[in-house]
């Protein structure tokens, strides 16, 4: 895959803001040859962050000064107003302004979805822009959306969601008419609010590869590539996952320490739970799309680690050389004349 691309990290946002953007930049860099990167956020404390860490400041990294930080609990509204100098909106201006290809923050995912719509515009014909991620399955992984940015959708919005999440399923995956399933409480025809009713209608007419209701379950198995739901769903779905995920962990690891023959089976079978791990470490899935905008956003989760952040840096760099909007652009245009003919 080509890396040549200008990427703008938040370098302020998240739990832990420098000292984990600055080590995954130095990281992501020494595997990608071409890719540039701006640590936007205040210059005085990246410069010693870098510093510390033995990271040299040269033309494939630099910094852009930014004054103010987002925290994660302002209010999405008054950090766009507010905050204009912030880590994150000089970020996203860098891509506004065509000096950066994309951005990555791991900072507060209301504010920036809300300073990204403003400052970026979403694309013609999306009415909101949906947050996607890649979750384990059965297949290798399924890409979900939306997981937050939109509470109460509209049919038309599930239908919206569908569409950007085929082509970028498409494009990340290199999957022809990737198949596209609306998360339901059951997959008979009568199950499901009026919302969902109304989005199957439209699916079921378009020019997708749409296979119709699926249930829960049906996220972590191998029968879809695209789960569209809205976002109050998609991030109950997805926050019980990650809590179900963690709770087996423990549970494991508490029953391997009981007694000398659960530590000595807990031994034998290391390998296969270091590789269990590693099939469903979240640093391995870090990195949500943030779909329907003129540009190119990616949220890190809060709490990444360096190698999870250096992942939605890889996810940030695959979109760009994908040129996903464009994509979505060339796509929604022609479904959405097809769904009202």
């Amino acid at each position: 895959m080509p890396d040549s691309a200008v990427i703008a990290l938040d370098a302020m946002g998240g739990d832990f803001g420098p000292e984990v953007v600055v080590p995954a930049t130095a990281k992501i860099l020494s595997r990608r040859n071409q890719l540039r990167i701006i640590l936007v956020g205040d210059e005085a404390t990246l410069r010693d962050c870098a510093q510390r860490h033995n990271i040299e400041l040269d033309d494939r990294i630099s910094i852009q000064h930014a004054s103010e930080v987002v925290g994660m609990s302002d209010e999405p509204a008054l950090a766009m107003r507010k905050k204009k100098d912030s880590s994150m909106r000089v970020a996203i201006n860098l891509v506004q302004e065509g000096k950066a290809d994309a951005i990555v923050s791991a900072g507060n995912t209301g504010a920036l979805m809300a300073t990204a719509k403003f400052v970026l515009k979403t694309l013609q014909g999306i009415d909101r822009p949906a947050i996607c991620t890649t979750i384990p399955s059965k297949g290798g992984h399924t890409h979900m959306l939306d997981l937050g940015a939109n509470v109460d959708c509209t049919a038309e919005h599930l239908f919206q969601f569908a569409v950007m999440g085929s082509v970028l399923t498409e494009a990340i995956d290199s999957l022809e008419r990737p198949r596209i399933g609306l998360l339901n409480i059951g997959s008979e025809a009568m199950k499901g609010n009026a919302q969902v009713k109304a989005a199957d209608e439209y699916l079921v007419d378009a020019p997708l590869n749409y296979i119709g209701f699926v249930e829960g379950d049906d996220i972590y198995s191998d029968k879809v590539d695209v789960v569209v739901c809205d976002g109050f769903v998609g991030n109950i779905s997805l926050k019980t996952a990650e809590g179900v995920a963690r709770l087996i962990g423990d549970y494991m690891k508490q029953e391997f320490k009981k007694g000398l023959y659960n530590k000595l089976a807990g031994m034998i079978a290391l390998p296969v739970l270091n590789a269990f791990r590693k099939r469903i470490d979240p640093s391995a899935y870090n990195g949500a799309s943030l779909l329907g905008l003129r540009g190119i956003v990616i949220k890190s989760h809060g709490g990444a680690d360096v190698n999870a952040y250096a992942n939605a840096i890889e996810i940030a760099l695959v979109e760009v050389n994908k040129s996903v909007p464009k994509q979505i652009q060339e796509h929604i245009q022609p479904l959405l004349q097809s769904k009202s003919a």
